[in-house]
């Protein structure tokens, strides 16, 4: 197996791919100000294995059409939709950056821990064209909370992810890109390690037990452990914030 398919294989057990919590969902749908009894349509980009999908799907009578490049991961949602009996989820394949949609089709676009991909500004900008006027966009995203921060940390990210921008300036990209921001905040710790590394962390031993401590394995847990000891030491100074916003 090559990288890719073996992390894909680490994640797609565990029931995030990312920090987050019901919570922090349901409090991002509510601040769009949007009625969980409308019939509204909502594309989740980047959906994973679709814990927030999920949740949004239980929680509001929205048509929720869930989109990520790997397919195993959307298989993985539709059996989760079909034993919870859920049938307001609809799943597609394909890239975020190359969505085939009609303009204008969605009122509310999602993307928990995922516009990373593309970048803040690239993705906020690209998917526009697919919201209703007046539809809400609702990401999260790595963002400083800080504008000073130890150089180990800003070493770490400028290698990880350079487009890291402050909560300001993502705010102040909505703006420059069609949209009114609505209102954001920033998730709380216990979204990254009970909800995202704990997890990964139990499952360690068993995924390196499976690929025989290949030295492939191997170098994928300590990364894995490296990021986990990067935020347990700089918390402080980064975190995800969600940003709602209006387009205008």
């Amino acid at each position: 197996m090559d990288e890719l398919e073996l992390l894909i294989d680490l994640h797609i057990t565990n029931h995030r791919q990312g920090p987050g919590n019901d919570e922090t969902t349901m409090k991002a749908f509510e601040l769009t100000g949007l009625s969980p009894e409308n019939s509204i349509k909502i594309a989740d980009i980047g959906c994973g294995t679709g814990a927030q999908t999920i949740t949004l799907a239980k929680n509001t009578k929205a048509a929720i059409t869930a989109i990520d490049i790997y397919p195993v991961f959307l298989n993985k949602l539709n059996r989760t939709a079909h034993k919870l009996k859920l049938n307001n989820i609809n799943t597609r394949a394909g890239s975020m950056d190359q969505l085939s949609f009609d303009q204008e089709t969605f009122d509310l676009i999602w993307s928990e821990g995922a516009i990373y991909n593309m970048g803040f500004e690239a993705g906020i900008n690209y998917w526009k064209q697919f919201l209703k006027k007046g539809g809400y966009i609702a990401v999260s995203e790595i963002s400083w909370l800080s504008n000073e921060r130890p150089e180990e940390l800003t070493a770490h990210w400028q290698k990880e992810y350079p487009q890291i921008d402050t909560v300001s300036g993502n705010i102040r990209k909505l703006e420059s890109n069609g949209y009114s921001p609505v209102a954001h905040f920033i998730i709380s710790k216990d979204c990254w390690m009970e909800n995202y590394y704990k997890p990964l962390e139990n499952g360690f031993e068993a995924f390196l037990q499976k690929y025989n401590h290949s030295l492939e394995a191997q170098d994928i847990v300590e990364e894995e452990k490296k990021d986990i000891a990067i935020f347990n030491k700089y918390h402080n100074f980064y975190g995800y914030g969600f940003y709602i916003a209006k387009k205008l």
